[in-house]
């Protein structure tokens, strides 16, 4: 048996661009399996698997807190009567001709 060194290992990277260019379509059959290979797998993980695990439940209560409601419902009012009490202010219109 012959070691792997690194000289043979970059001697076969270089000729793998042209062996696969001369069978292209082998090359192509290649990946398109392997793509589906993956596909397949990131499906049944995602779909499959997803179906059949059971969602944890939380068991905290959740709790409204209503100071903070109270401070959101106050911030909304202000902005509202910002709003509302702004000025318009008509502009010029700089492509009307007089």
């Amino acid at each position: 048996m012959s070691k792997i060194t690194p000289k043979k290992i970059k001697n076969f990277f270089k000729k793998l661009p042209p062996r696969v260019a001369e069978h292209c379509f082998l090359a192509f059959l290649i990946l398109v399996f392997i793509a589906l290979i993956i596909g397949g797998f990131q499906f049944y993980q995602y779909s499959f698997l997803a179906e059949k695990s059971e969602p944890e439940i939380s068991k905290a209560k959740i709790q409204f807190k209503e100071n903070l409601y109270q401070k959101i419902l106050s911030e909304w009012q202000n902005r509202e009567e910002r709003f509302g009490t702004a000025e318009t202010k008509e502009y010029l219109n700089p492509f009307k001709i007089d």
